[in-house]
């Protein structure tokens, strides 16, 4: 087989990806297309479009608080995992130690378990302790879902970088503290600030787990939504959901700026 022909994909090919992206997207479209309906309830098609639900958003302060809760909560779990992140990928990538591997796997085994696992098990480790309805309980439990994405990026970073300069600066008499805030982060800043964007949106979009450890004072966004559904069919949940997936694709476009998605998805070096 030639390059030419390992290099690019035939009709059936693209047509498979054509009509998988379009299977993925349509839901997101619909959702988006509904946020504009005339009607007082959840349908399609409609007769007229209309900004009305997004100007009932205003008239929903819960679903205001959440998101504001919401806000916080991914930026303290994705701040929190990115500490993590940083020195574990540094010890992982450049020092041979017992247990190494079983650091990452430790590290990276949020993603192995089902949320829903996880929220039933933090459920009842919450009511043991009586942490139930604590803010800083919940950001403990986002940045350890969230850890594995900072990780990824930063250790991708951290493989990627050449030991020159902070070698020159230890060299040069610099503290190891000194040749790591000076030196070592600045280099590895764009891996730290992806996989931070990363860290945020997972936080923020978060629902499966949150739902089983939230309270009416800790109830964000996605719950808050899924909570408005069972109980009501009027389209502000559209128009919410609307916003968090433009949000969502700004910030992704903002990653792809800063680290790359080809780098994120398949590790692309």
């Amino acid at each position: 087989m030639s390059t030419r022909a390992i290099g690019q994909n035939g009709p059936a090919a693209l047509i498979f990806h054509t009509l998988l992206t379009i299977f993925i997207a349509a839901p997101l479209v619909v959702v988006m297309l509904v946020s504009f309906s005339d009607k007082a309830y959840i349908s399609m098609p409609f007769s007229g479009a209309s900004l009305r639900w997004y100007r009932e958003i205003l008239a929903a302060p819960e679903l205001i608080r959440a998101f504001w809760l919401s806000v916080w909560l991914g930026l303290a779990s994705a701040t929190l995992a990115s500490v993590v992140a940083i020195p574990a990928a540094i010890a992982v990538a450049r020092h041979r130690f017992v247990g190494r591997d079983g650091l990452m796997a430790l590290l990276m085994s949020p993603l192995m378990i089902p949320h829903v696992v996880l929220g039933v098990a933090f459920l009842r480790f919450f009511s043991i302790m009586e942490w139930s309805g604590s803010f800083v309980a919940m950001v403990f439990v986002h940045a350890l879902t969230v850890v594995p994405y900072s990780l990824r990026l930063t250790l991708a970073a951290v493989i990627g970088l050449q030991r020159d300069a902070e070698s020159a600066a230890r060299s040069l008499g610099a503290s190891r503290f000194v040749a790591f805030r000076r030196i070592l982060l600045p280099l590895i800043m764009a891996g730290v600030a992806g996989g931070w964007i990363l860290a945020f949106i997972q936080s923020f979009d978060e629902v499966t787990m949150t739902i089983f450890i939230a309270t009416p004072g800790t109830t964000t966004l996605p719950v808050a939504i899924y909570n408005r559904l069972s109980q009501l069919t009027d389209p502000v949940t559209t128009s919410v959901s609307t916003i968090m997936i433009v949000g969502t694709m700004g910030l992704m476009f903002a990653l792809d700026r800063i680290v790359g998605l080809d780098k994120v998805l398949i590790g692309k070096k």
